[in-house]
């Protein structure tokens, strides 16, 4: 059996992957697509606010570095599915937010798709120990 290091980075590679082939129909990859989930969550978000919730997820451990975020923020913004009402400020576009719905169906499927044989349980479970070894390696438990 391989360690869960192994599939951890196998699998965010694999979604990843797979999540950039479905969004680049909407020239979006997979962090410009949380970006714009962020900024729909808040629309008062400012480029900040963004980079902290990301970081709070691991993504930008796992996949990206401040220039990559900045450059997933620049894209959104450049194409027109965010604006900035002022300067370091981030609001969907109303062209955004209907895209942002479209995009939602496609990876409503993804999602179907990535879980496939997956119960519900299953799915939680996975969920509940990756949450739980994270904590005891963020100083949660004692070393």
């Amino acid at each position: 059996m391989k360690p869960i290091g192994y599939w951890l980075n196998r699998t965010d590679k694999a979604l990843t992957g797979h999540m950039n082939s479905v969004l680049a129909e909407f020239g979006l990859t997979r962090l410009a697509w949380q970006v714009l989930n962020v900024v729909a969550d808040d629309p008062r978000a400012t480029d900040t606010h963004v980079l902290a919730v990301l970081a709070v997820l691991a993504v930008l451990a796992a996949n990206a570095d401040a220039d990559a975020l900045a450059g997933a923020i620049e894209t959104v913004v450049a194409d027109d599915w965010a604006a900035r009402p002022e300067p370091g400020r981030l609001a969907l576009t109303a062209d955004g937010r209907a895209r942002l719905a479209e995009v939602a169906e496609r990876v409503a499927s993804f999602r179907e798709r990535s879980t496939a044989g997956i119960t519900g349980e299953e799915y939680r479970i996975a969920v509940t120990v990756l949450e739980r070894m994270t904590h005891n390696l963020e100083g949660g438990a004692e070393r």
